[in-house]
């Protein structure tokens, strides 16, 4: 049943117009890319790259991907009313969840790796090393999970978690952990480009967090386990009257 719960919902947001949006903005490091490569004279193609994929692609493409993704996957169902026929059926709610994560996950990774993918061998030539490309490539999938396991179950507790999404992302993220280094450890931000750093020796092109290897993936771990646990006991408790 998860299987088909999940095939339904990837066949749901890819068919969304906001979706083709979402292909827009991971084609913007691609062309910015592209522009650097034929138009820098002897610019630093590795730091250029490292400053795109921490500054832009994790800072902005990725979260805001998984934001509208992640509360699309179930929040749109919620919306319409029609999540009721899919609750009154016998099944565990945590199978709902794990499917409405799961493919919110495949799509938020799916564009976000192309935009990675795209602007890494757009911007560095043949001479230069692209292990920087792949590391965040690998980087970005985990990241992706974290992302949208969060704004899943944000949808489900808040029928503006769109708007609670966005202020994470551009208050939290983007402004607060940016200049606060103590709260790094809550910013999944921070996770991803973690986890970036320690895969590639080009680490000072990357705009490192601070957060190291083990540190990074445990957080995020434990970022995708509460959000699960929570979405699931949303679920089962779940009326369409409750969210505010």
């Amino acid at each position: 049943m998860i299987g088909v719960i999940l095939a339904l919902t990837l066949n749901q947001l890819v068919r969304q117009r906001r979706t083709l949006l979402l292909l827009l903005l991971a084609a913007i490091p691609v062309l910015v890319s592209l522009l650097f490569r034929f138009t820098a004279e002897n610019a630093d193609a590795e730091s250029f790259t490292g400053g795109m994929m921490s500054n832009f692609i994790a800072n902005l493409v990725l979260p805001l991907t998984a934001l509208v993704v992640g509360t699309a996957a179930l929040g749109q169902e919620i919306e319409d009313g029609t999540t009721i026929y899919l609750l009154a059926k016998p099944l565990a709610r945590w199978k709902v969840v794990v499917a409405k994560i799961g493919a919110a996950w495949i799509v938020t990774a799916s564009l976000v790796v192309l935009a990675v993918l795209g602007s890494g061998f757009a911007a560095l030539s043949g001479d230069d090393d692209r292990q920087i490309v792949f590391a965040f490539a690998v980087a970005v999938v985990f990241g992706s999970l974290a992302y949208a396991a969060l704004f899943v179950s944000l949808s489900i507790r808040f029928g503006r978690a769109l708007i609670i999404g966005l202020a994470y992302v551009f208050i939290w993220e983007a402004v607060v952990s940016q200049f606060i280094s103590g709260v790094r450890f809550l910013s999944i931000r921070a996770y991803t480009i973690g986890i970036a750093d320690t895969m590639t020796e080009a680490s000072g092109a990357i705009d490192a967090t601070g957060l190291g290897p083990t540190a990074s993936v445990v957080l995020l771990a434990v970022v995708v386990v509460a959000a699960f646990v929570y979405a699931v006991r949303r679920l089962q408790t779940f009326e369409l009257g409750d969210r505010a």
